[in-house]
Order: structure tokens, then C-alpha cells, then sequence
């Protein structure tokens, strides 16, 4: 397996993966919504400011993770890492995982401080991320699901509180994704 930037001609194979992933464990809806969400990322938002990597074998994308920044009323290099998708193929086997903590190295090389997610804190724990209430930092909508406001500091310190809601990039900027 190989871990690597997501390139241009990886587009429809990676909305594939994100639709059918979400739609096999979560309902079609779901998945297309976050096919459009992955493509959105690769299509509409500068190239700067998304940062995808894959996972491959044999030359087939079996994983894909998104980083993007996020934005606070402080000086702070923050970002978000969603979506995270792995085949359905190829779950359970611990490549999610090894994919995540690639990207994170990736993204501490780019000097970024603290990742945010939102989703599975039983997942998200494995490698390393902890709760995060919304008096430490606010995400940038009303969460549904305030228990999946997760983060990592890179720096392995406490997070102090960051001043404001986060700001994120426009294919996130909606109420409905958070």
C-alpha cells in the first residue's frame, strides 16, 4: 500500500469511493451528499488551501482524507480533517488509520498546530484525538452531534481556548454538513 497527494486524474475515482463509501454504511443520500462534498473540496476550493491524500493498492485508490483550514479570531494554524473514507473492501484493516496518521505528519510538516474532525470519537481516539467542547473551540455551525467535535494538538499540549467560531472553507460552509 502507498500513501500519497491526491493528483487532478484522481477526481471521479475518489468522489466514486466517498459516494459508495457513505452510501453502503449511512444510505444513498448520505453518500451523494458526501461525493459532492469530496468533489466540491477538489473543484472549488484553491488548490492551497486543500490538502488530499490517498491510500493505493495496485494502483487503485482504497482511502482518501481531505485537510482544509480552519480559522480562528487568533493567530492559530488550525485545520479540518474531513471527509475520511476507506472502501468497503478494504475496512476494518487499520489502512484508515495509517492514512490519517500520514496526513497528519504531512500536515505538521506544513507547520499546522491543531486538527479538528467531526465524527466518530470511538474512531477518532485511535490515533489520538480527544473531545473538544465548544468553550475551547467553537465549530463553525450548531453541531448535531457535539460529542464529534474532536481535535489534536500537534504540539501533544493542552488546547487553550481559541476566541471565536471557527471559519472554514465554502464546500463546508453549510449548516447541513455539521
Amino acid at each position: 500500500m502507498k500513501f500519497s497527494p491526491h493528483i487532478e486524474c484522481d477526481k471521479e475515482e475518489i468522489q466514486t469511493l466517498f459516494t459508495q463509501t457513505f452510501s453502503a454504511s449511512d444510505g444513498a443520500a448520505e453518500g451523494e451528499q458526501v461525493g459532492r462534498l469530496a468533489r466540491r473540496l477538489m473543484d472549488d476550493t484553491e488548490a492551497e488551501k486543500v490538502f488530499g491524500f490517498v491510500a493505493t493498492e495496485r494502483g487503485n485508490i482504497i482511502g482518501c482524507i481531505f485537510f482544509t483550514p480552519l480559522t480562528f479570531d487568533s493567530p492559530i494554524n488550525a485545520c479540518l480533517l474531513s471527509p475520511v473514507a476507506v472502501s468497503t473492501k478494504h475496512q476494518s484493516q487499520g489502512i484508515g488509520q495509517q492514512l490519517i496518521r500520514f496526513g497528519i505528519e504531512q500536515m505538521g510538516q506544513q507547520g499546522v498546530e491543531l486538527i479538528f474532525t467531526y465524527g466518530d470519537p470511538n474512531y477518532y481516539s485511535k490515533v489520538g484525538f480527544k473531545p473538544v467542547s465548544q468553550q475551547v473551540a467553537r465549530a463553525p455551525f450548531e453541531l448535531s452531534y457535539p460529542e464529534g467535535w474532536l481535535g489534536l494538538s500537534l504540539a501533544g499540549a493542552a488546547m487553550n481556548r481559541l476566541p471565536g467560531r471557527a471559519g472554514c472553507v465554502e464546500a463546508f460552509d453549510d449548516p447541513a454538513l455539521w
